[in-house]
């Protein structure tokens, strides 16, 4: 069974300009997703799908680059579109879709998910976020009853997808349009690995995680 994963990257991003390329931990903020696919078990190649030749300079070594149309980085462009035409180029039977905003995800945390797959006993699998607190929507709880409020310790989670990655078989992009499946495995992550980085603030709060981290380290 082939594992191929996917790293769309996209280098002139608009609401954080050069976004992809910034500076963090030493690297360019899209080197760190690359480098966490490239050690994970079961993932057979790591392809970044760009328009421009450059991005090479900034991801590891062992990354492969497949070039795409111009018209896919335009912003009225969905990532479905994106997605569907890379998997009509590259053939595999399991596709692992990752984000560059997602730089502090583990390279287990990959690996764990992507084994439930590989095993067959979930046909997708995505990283999400476990929230166990009081919850509203559209001006109303949507996980407690507001009559009998319970301990926090006894309410059922919410599940908050991060954008880190989704793993899928791929006829469950071909032939159901999805990228999470019928029996997904919500493989759980730290709120460290669920920072994303879309707008300065995100930027600047990740470069602040990662000091403070370092700080801890030499204490």
């Amino acid at each position: 069974m082939k594992t191929v994963a996917l790293v769309p990257i996209k280098l002139n991003s608009q609401r954080l300009p050069h976004k992809n390329i910034l500076p963090i931990a030493g690297h360019p903020l899209c080197w760190h997703i690359c480098n966490a696919l490239n050690g994970a078990k079961g993932i057979d190649e790591v392809y970044v799908f760009c328009s421009d030749e450059k991005v090479k300079q900034y991801i590891p070594e062992e990354t492969k680059v497949l070039i795409r149309d111009p018209r896919l980085d335009r912003d009225e462009v969905k990532g479905f579109e994106i997605y569907a035409e890379f998997i009509k180029q590259v053939d595999a039977d399991v596709y692992v879709l990752a984000h560059t905003t997602s730089p502090l995800i583990k390279t287990e945390t990959i690996q764990n998910a992507l084994a439930h797959v590989l095993d067959g006993s979930h046909d997708s699998a995505f990283s999400a976020q476990r929230i166990q607190t009081f919850a509203w929507y559209q001006g109303k709880p949507v996980n407690y009853d507001i009559n009998d409020v319970p301990r926090t310790q006894d309410m059922e989670p919410i599940y908050v997808e991060t954008s880190a990655f989704f793993i899928f078989k791929k006829e469950i992009f071909t032939e159901h349009h999805r990228r999470i499946g019928y029996h997904p495995y919500i493989q759980e992550v730290s709120d460290i690995e669920a920072v994303d980085i879309d707008e300065k603030k995100d930027y600047e709060f990740a470069l602040r995680l990662i000091g403070e981290e370092k700080q801890n380290e030499q204490v």
